[in-house]
C-alpha cells in the first residue's frame, strides 16, 4: 500500500471505528426499549446503520482496502438482523465489522509508521 492510501484508509477506518462503536452501543440499548418505542427505535437505528453502511462503502471504493468489503458485508448483515428484532447477532456482526475496519487501520498505520509519517 502506498502511503496516499495509508493515510487515506487510516483515516477512514479511525471514523468508521468509532461510529461502529456507537451502532454497537445502540443495538444493544434497543433491546431493552419497552415494546411500545421499540418499533420506532428500531426503524431510526436501521437508519443510522445505513448511513454507516454507506460510509464504509465510500471508504471501500477511496481505497480499494478489502477490510472495508468486510465491514460493509457485516453491517449488512446487521441490518437485516436488526430487521429481524435479532439484536444479540445483530450486535455480534458489528463487532465483526469493528475488526475489518481495525485491521484496515492497523496494516494503514504500519505503512505510515515505516515511512516515519506515524
Amino acid at each position: 500500500m502506498d502511503t496516499k492510501t495509508a493515510l487515506k484508509s487510516f483515516q477512514f477506518a479511525d471514523r468508521a471505528k468509532s461510529e461502529l462503536i456507537v451502532c454497537s452501543q445502540l443495538v444493544t440499548a434497543l433491546s431493552s426499549f419497552p415494546e411500545n418505542e421499540r418499533a420506532g427505535g428500531r426503524r431510526m437505528l436501521i437508519m443510522v446503520l445505513e448511513a454507516v453502511r454507506a460510509e464504509l462503502e465510500m471508504a471501500l471504493r477511496a481505497t480499494e482496502q478489502s477490510g472495508f468489503r468486510r465491514s460493509v458485508d457485516r453491517l449488512s448483515e446487521s441490518i437485516s438482523l436488526t430487521e429481524s428484532d435479532n439484536y444479540g447477532a445483530a450486535a455480534l456482526k458489528i463487532s465483526e465489522a469493528i475488526t475489518g475496519s481495525t485491521t484496515v487501520a492497523q496494516e494503514s498505520w504500519q505503512v505510515l509508521h515505516e515511512h516515519g509519517l506515524i
